[in-house]
């Protein structure tokens, strides 16, 4: 009996290796959603970042048709990655709408002639404020919002050419 009870803090540490080795291999969903899916857009009104777009606003939402929201930054590398998918969904009649994260306007500018400018109005969010309330945890993500206001889809990171056909049906559904 005296033997088993040396072991046994050497079999309790053995184990509690074991439990967090098996959480570092495989760790838990990392992707933080919105809570916001499904509720009207927060109350925000964003200046303009760009002097050739208007700036951005929730009453710029309630206009009675569906709309993207992108959030994005001139310094995301991510967001280069998806402006040929914006340009895209453009194309196919989806108005754009874009919140420009703790940016400055000459780099929107700048991103918007190298990368394609599929927006109608961008707001200007230096403090994330109004994408913290949006419950995005990051750039770039784009979210779908009815003729109504209310957010009903969340796109979480790039926009990628597989995922075009989900944000135009996302969108469609929001009509």
């Amino acid at each position: 009996m005296r033997r088993i009870l040396l072991f046994l803090p050497l079999t309790l540490f053995v184990a509690i290796v074991l439990v967090f080795a098996f959480r570092l291999w495989a760790p838990g969903d990392t992707i933080v959603r919105s809570r916001m899916v499904g509720k009207p857009m927060p109350d925000f009104a964003l200046k303009p970042i760009v002097p050739n777009h208007p700036g951005l606003a929730a009453g710029d939402l309630h206009a009675g048709q569906p709309r993207l929201v992108n959030v994005f930054a001139s310094w995301c590398i991510p967001c280069r990655v998806e402006a040929p998918q914006l340009e895209t969904v453009k194309a196919r009649g989806i108005p754009i709408d874009a919140i420009a994260i703790r940016d400055k306007s000459a780099d929107v500018t700048a991103f918007l002639k190298s990368n394609g400018d599929p927006f109608e109005r961008i707001g200007d969010d230096p403090r994330s404020q109004v994408q913290f309330a949006l419950g995005s945890s990051g750039v770039p993500e784009t979210f779908v919002v009815d003729g109504a206001g209310i957010i009903r889809h969340q796109h979480i990171g790039e926009i990628r050419p597989e995922d075009v056909d989900g944000i135009i049906r996302a969108f469609e559904a929001a009509r």
